[in-house]
């Protein structure tokens, strides 16, 4: 008997099918279709395995339901949407998709830090409104060049952004759970700092980090008092990691000059005075919104379910 896939949300059904053509696959019959909670509650009790999309809660109620659960893959890098306790405690492995996002994600930091710097967005919309910029010393940008880019999380989207950030001449800094070997060091050429300095020395500040409890607001007053007036913060993590109402006031009363955000503290809730600020850059979450990302997140994460029943890496953020 083949093993029963379980798929929440009918997007690439036809690549699914191919890549998981030794299993029986249940998944939403029209395309973009998606399965109900209550819906998948019913059937899970026969499922060897889910794949599960970023915003399906995979609850303990529905873990303890899964009696032949083997897997739960998610269609994400990140988890938040999963009980991994429970999953582990019911000896099922929770997968992610980190390898896919990883560019994509590097790419729309570095189109953060351009915009701030470089005012990019700030005069497109000038532009359009028929304006235009008076004198040859007012409405400078800053050059990239010899600038210092602290990352904050030093995982692969921070190594990716290093790359792309040495391209444009910047110094890099960074502060991470671990060290990097003193090869890797050399690599991207960056430099180890603490938490603190890197927050106080750093022109820009980019967010890289996962979030924890260790980690949720890590940005907090405290820090933002620490940064360079002159400074500027992005995120491309996760919207926890800064405390929103902090940045308001540091943003609204100069502490800092800038923000470039793709995430948000109350998921796709943006803080009303965030858009109501000059010094913002505000994306909704399309860190890994291309047609390339898409296709290779679906492909990742079928694949994590076929190698665990048939051998082969899988990318498991327990047991």
């Amino acid at each position: 008997m083949k093993p029963k896939v379980l798929i929440t949300y009918n997007i690439f059904g036809g690549l699914y099918r191919e890549i998981l053509k030794d299993f029986d696959i249940i998944i939403p019959a029209t395309e973009e279709g998606s399965f109900t909670y209550d819906e998948v509650l019913a059937m899970i009790s026969d499922c060897d395995a889910l794949l599960s999309m970023w915003n399906f809660p995979v609850d303990e109620r529905l873990l303890s339901a899964a009696n032949k659960l083997k897997i739960v893959a998610n269609y994400a890098v990140g988890y938040d949407n999963i009980n991994v306790d429970a999953a582990t405690k019911y000896g099922i492995v929770v997968a992610n998709t980190p390898d896919p996002v990883t560019e994509p994600t590097a790419d729309i930091a570095m189109g953060l830090i351009l915009s701030l710097l470089r005012g990019i967005v700030a005069y497109d919309n000038r532009q359009r409104k028929g304006g235009y910029i008076k004198g040859i010393m007012t409405d400078l940008g800053y050059s990239l060049r010899d600038k210092k880019l602290g990352i904050l999380g030093m995982g692969r989207i921070g190594k990716a952004l290093a790359v792309r950030a040495k391209a444009f001449g910047m110094h890099i800094a960074y502060n991470n759970r671990h060290r990097l070997s003193t090869a890797e060091e050399e690599q991207y050429n960056a430099q180890y700092m603490t938490f603190d300095e890197l927050v106080s020395s750093s022109d820009i500040l980019s967010i890289n980090a996962p979030l924890t409890k260790d980690t949720y607001h890590i940005i907090d007053a405290e820090a933002l008092s620490k940064m360079k007036a002159d400074a500027y913060i992005v995120n491309t993590a996760r919207g926890p990691l800064i405390d929103e109402n902090a940045l308001v006031d540091a943003l609204r009363n100069n502490k800092i000059a800038g923000a470039g955000l793709d995430v948000y503290e109350f998921n796709d809730t943006v803080t009303k005075e965030l858009t109501e600020l000059d010094n913002t850059v505000l994306l909704p979450h399309i860190g890994t919104q291309t047609v390339e990302a898409r296709r290779e997140m679906a492909q990742f994460a079928a694949t994590n379910i076929r190698n665990l029943f048939f051998g082969g890496r899988v990318a498991k953020v327990n047991q």
